[in-house]
């Protein structure tokens, strides 16, 4: 759950400074409102993400090896399931990265 808010959060960020470097006025987001409040570092955030990927994929590794060994208790829903967890938190990082490959390339091509 934390790691949906903690993607919004980013998402959120990653929009109000779109609009600041397309020069467009927005209305203050709730994080400068309360700038007096600190959050985790955006480092932090990313490598929580990351980190959260890799575990879910390992998951999903450890599962679909117990089914094919025929262990019991592991079903196939189980292994579906997770394997299409890991999938869309992979899917999702990978459209965070490019956003921020594409954020930096306008920020690059930027006249000074």
């Amino acid at each position: 759950m934390t790691q949906g808010v903690e993607f919004n959060r980013l998402m959120l960020q990653m929009r109000s400074m779109q609009m600041e470097a397309m020069g467009r006025p927005q209305a203050p987001t709730p994080l400068e409102q309360n700038a007096d409040v600190k959050g985790p570092a955006f480092d932090d955030l990313l490598k929580n993400a990351v980190d959260r990927v890799s575990e879910l994929q390992k998951t999903t590794s450890e599962l679909q090896t117990g089914y094919e060994r025929g262990d019991a208790g592991i079903d196939l829903t189980q292994v579906m399931i997770a394997s299409q967890k890991s999938s869309v938190a992979f899917q999702a990082a990978l459209q965070v990265r490019n956003k921020m490959v594409s954020a930096y390339e306008s920020i690059m091509n930027m006249p000074i």
